[in-house]
């Protein structure tokens, strides 16, 4: 089985340690994984801003750098949703054929992380300890475009030392939506400001997640705060064990 991993450009350069930590866990459980470094941008942005033919050279280059691979493994389901879901929009609106080949080529080998564990290694327990009380926020691509389901959560239960807690309104957006939080920044912030007095209700240590562009919004309205609580990607929980030194 031969697996790769595609970071994404948040985590690439605002989260490292969520890639990281994905190769840790994948690794832990035995998967070898690649890194491609020619990977770059899916053209999540490019196409959610409408500008679908400059999105069209970031396919191709997506279709290359992962050629060959059995599976793709993201710990991002928007970047996910844009491969499954917008690939074959722009592959038929196009004029180059071969955008197709990839997008059919791409599409059914693109998963995202709690996919991936779930449904293709089988596992739900992963071997993480993580001493703290949690709660977590589906965002809305894994929610709605990606059916993740009970997948993070079956997840999250299995963490030893993890106390997971209902998060109200946890189906409500958070009001990130990429470009629209540029856009609409005064809904955006009050929709996450919604989301974040849910999420400190519960009491927990850590608001979780899996996707970091939403973390990252919430994050920085509780920074702002300067409230108890951190947000932090489901990955970097599942890659913990007993030897690291929580505080």
């Amino acid at each position: 089985m031969r697996v790769a991993l595609f970071a994404t450009c948040v985590n690439d350069a605002v989260y490292p340690s969520t890639a990281v930590a994905t190769v840790r866990l994948l690794e832990r459980l035995g998967v070898k994984v690649d890194f491609p470094a020619a990977q770059t941008c899916c053209g999540q942005p490019q196409f959610n801003t409408g500008y679908r033919r400059e999105t069209e050279p970031l396919m191709h280059r997506m279709g290359r750098a992962f050629d060959g691979y059995d599976y793709v493994v993201t710990p991002s389901g928007s970047c996910v949703a844009m491969v499954r879901d917008n690939y074959p929009r722009i592959a038929a609106k196009g004029t180059d054929p071969r955008l197709t080949r990839v997008s059919d080529s791409l599409v059914p080998r693109m998963y995202e992380l709690t996919e991936f564990l779930v449904d293709v290694l089988g596992v739900t327990d992963v071997g993480a300890y993580f001493p703290h009380k949690v709660t977590y926020h589906p965002s809305c691509h894994g929610l709605r475009m990606l059916g993740l389901g009970d997948r993070p959560t079956q997840l999250l239960n299995a963490v030893r030392g993890l106390e997971l807690i209902k998060l109200p309104g946890a189906e409500e957006c958070c009001g990130f939506g990429g470009t629209f939080a540029v856009k609409n920044s005064d809904v955006s912030t009050a929709m996450g400001a919604d989301k974040v007095n849910h999420s400190l209700s519960t009491g927990a240590a850590i608001l979780c997640g899996a996707d970091n562009s939403c973390l990252m919004h919430l994050g920085g309205i509780l920074r702002r705060q300067d409230a108890p609580q951190r947000a932090l990607h489901l990955a970097e929980i599942l890659a913990s064990t007993e030897q690291e030194p929580w505080s």
